[in-house]
């Protein structure tokens, strides 16, 4: 009796920087934090709520109309100051991205400290429906009702 065994698929190969020390690996999500904080830091300096400090939106200024990012740098300005309501006020998906970018880069550091890669793949659902929501939010935000969403 013959006995074989069939391959499941190539062997695993160990993850980039597997072998690489813990303070290497975690350098990609130190030097991401360290940007993403630096303009959190420059936006908590210079309000966004005194005209002259920052170019305005120009979809705005043509139509009048506001696009999914206004009110984003008084949003993240509120945010850096500890103001989560004003920081919703100026613009709630913008509120929602700075979590969503909280969680995701602890779990890329948490991978990357156990050699472990990290990529985050979206289908095209996926992607989708993220334009599904900003496409809705800007709309509504745009209209009598939704004015609460308006920055």
């Amino acid at each position: 009796m013959t006995y074989t065994t069939e391959s499941t698929g190539p062997a695993a190969a160990p993850a980039p920087g597997a072998g690489r020390g813990p303070a290497r690996r975690l350098l990609a999500p130190a030097a991401t934090l360290a940007g993403v904080a630096a303009a959190f830091a420059y936006v908590a300096a210079v309000d966004p709520n005194q005209p002259g400090h920052y170019p305005g939106c120009p979809l705005l200024e043509l139509t009048g109309i506001y696009c999914p990012g206004c009110g984003g740098l008084r949003s993240a300005h509120a945010f850096a100051h500890g103001d989560l309501p004003a920081a919703f006020g100026a613009n709630a998906v913008a509120v929602v991205g700075y979590f969503l970018f909280a969680a995701l880069w602890s779990v890329w550091v948490w991978r990357a400290a156990r050699g472990r890669t990290f990529a985050l793949a979206l289908r095209p659902a996926h992607w989708w429906a993220v334009g599904t929501v900003v496409l809705v939010f800007s709309v509504v935000r745009n209209l009598p009702f939704g004015s609460a969403l308006a920055p």
